[in-house]
C-alpha cells in the first residue's frame, strides 16, 4: 500500500516539482471528486429538497478541492522553475483551460532548479 503521506504532499502541500503525467492525473482525480455531487444533483428532480442538499454538498466539495489544484498547479510550475504565483491565473475563467494544457503539455526541467531536484520530481 502506497505511503499516505505521498498524497497529502501531491494534494495539499505548494512544496517540490511534479511532472505531466501526475498533474493530468492528479487533477483528473479531484475532477471526478467534483462531479460526484454534480451528477446527483442533475439525477433528482429540479427544486426538491434533496437537489438542494446536493447543491451544498456540491459547493463545499468545489470549495475544498480550490486548494488541491492550486497545491498541483504551484508544482507544476515549480517543475517548469516558474513562481507558484502564476497560479493565480487558474481563477481567471478564460485563462483557466490555456493554463491547464500548457501544464499538461509543457514539459519540465530534468536538471535541478530552485525548488528541488530533477531525481525527486514525480514523473
Amino acid at each position: 500500500m502506497p505511503d499516505s503521506t505521498r498524497y497529502i504532499w501531491l494534494f495539499f502541500s505548494f512544496k517540490g516539482r511534479i511532472g505531466r503525467l501526475v498533474y493530468f492525473l492528479a487533477n483528473l482525480l479531484v475532477g471526478v471528486v467534483q462531479l460526484f455531487p454534480l451528477y446527483h444533483i442533475l439525477r433528482v428532480p429540479e427544486g426538491s429538497d434533496e437537489a438542494a442538499r446536493w447543491g451544498v454538498v456540491f459547493l463545499v466539495v468545489a470549495l475544498a478541492t480550490m486548494w488541491p489544484y492550486v497545491a498541483l498547479a504551484v508544482k507544476r510550475l515549480h517543475d517548469l522553475d516558474r513562481p507558484g504565483i502564476l497560479a493565480v491565473s487558474l481563477f481567471i475563467p478564460i485563462v483557466m483551460f490555456v493554463a491547464f494544457v500548457a501544464l499538461c503539455v509543457m514539459p519540465g526541467h530534468e536538471a535541478p532548479n530552485r525548488f528541488g531536484s530533477g531525481r525527486d520530481r514525480e514523473n
